[in-house]
C-alpha cells in the first residue's frame, strides 16, 4: 500500500531525495514509525498573537513561547483510524526550560478533496487542506489551504482573517547526515505568527498499532474532512 503522501504527490514522489521517501513513504501495514531527536535553533511568536496561541496550547496547536537551541523530537506513526483512513501523526515536543510545549496533528489522503486534509490538535477540530509538492532541494515543501473548524455538531469554514497560513519545507543534509526543517505561519495582518527552524535525526523502527503511545493518539477523531 503506497503512503499517504506518495498518494498525493504521485509519480513525483520519485523525484524526493531518498532519506525524504524513507521518511515519507511508509503506511500502516509496513509496520514501521518514524521518531525523530534534534534542536530547534530559532523559535518565534508574534506577540500580537500570544492570546489565540495561547488558547491553542490547550488542544496542542502551536503555543506563545520563543527561544534558541530548543531540544525537540517528533514522532510519526501510521495507522488505520477508526473511519478506516490511512493515518499518520504528527507529534511534535519542543522541552522549553520549564515546560513542554506540544504540536500535534493527524493527516489523511482524502478521496472527496483529492489531495491530504491535516487534522491540527488533539481533538481533530481543525481540518486544514495541505498542498505538496517536491522542492528543488529534494525535500518535500508544504502548504496550508483552506481551513474548516469541527466541534461536535457545529461547522463551519474558518476566516482565513483569522488564521493563518502555514508554509512548511522538510530536506535531508547529506553533509550533516541529517534532516532540516523550517515551518512559517503568515496572517495577512500581523505578517508571522509563529515560526521555526532547526535541525533533526530520524530512524525508522519497528512497531504495531497496539503500541502507538496513548499521547499520540487524537483524543477523538473527526469524520468531516
Amino acid at each position: 500500500m503506497p503512503s499517504i503522501y506518495e498518494k498525493a504527490l504521485g509519480s513525483d514522489f520519485a523525484n524526493l531525495h531518498p532519506q525524504i521517501r524513507k521518511r515519507f513513504g511508509f503506511a500502516s501495514g509496513d509496520k514501521i514509525a518514524s521518531v525523530g531527536y534534534g534542536m530547534m535553533e530559532k523559535i518565534y511568536f508574534a506577540k500580537l498573537a500570544a492570546l489565540p496561541l495561547y488558547i491553542g496550547t490547550s488542544r496542542n496547536i502551536m503555543f506563545p513561547q520563543g527561544g534558541r537551541n530548543i531540544p525537540f523530537t517528533i514522532e510519526n506513526y501510521a495507522y488505520v483510524d477508526r473511519f478506516g483512513r490511512e493515518t499518520v501523526t504528527w507529534i511534535r515536543k519542543f522541552k522549553f526550560p520549564r515546560a513542554i510545549r506540544r504540536f500535534d496533528a493527524t493527516m489523511i489522503y482524502s478521496e472527496q478533496r483529492q489531495g491530504i486534509v491535516d487534522y491540527l490538535g488533539d481533538r481533530q477540530h481543525l481540518a486544514v487542506d495541505i498542498d505538496m509538492k517536491v522542492g528543488a532541494n529534494g525535500g518535500i515543501r508544504i502548504r496550508s489551504g483552506e481551513q474548516r473548524f469541527y466541534e461536535h455538531a457545529l461547522g463551519f469554514r474558518f476566516p482565513m482573517m483569522f488564521s493563518g497560513i502555514a508554509n512548511v519545507c522538510e530536506w535531508y543534509d547529506d553533509a550533516l547526515q541529517k534532516y532540516k526543517i523550517e515551518v512559517e505561519v503568515t496572517n495577512r495582518l500581523i505578517g508571522t505568527v509563529f515560526a521555526y527552524n532547526g535541525t533533526f535525526a530520524a530512524e525508522c523502527v519497528p512497531f504495531d498499532r497496539s503500541r502507538i503511545p496513548l499521547d499520540a493518539l487524537p483524543l477523538r477523531e473527526e469524520r468531516r474532512e
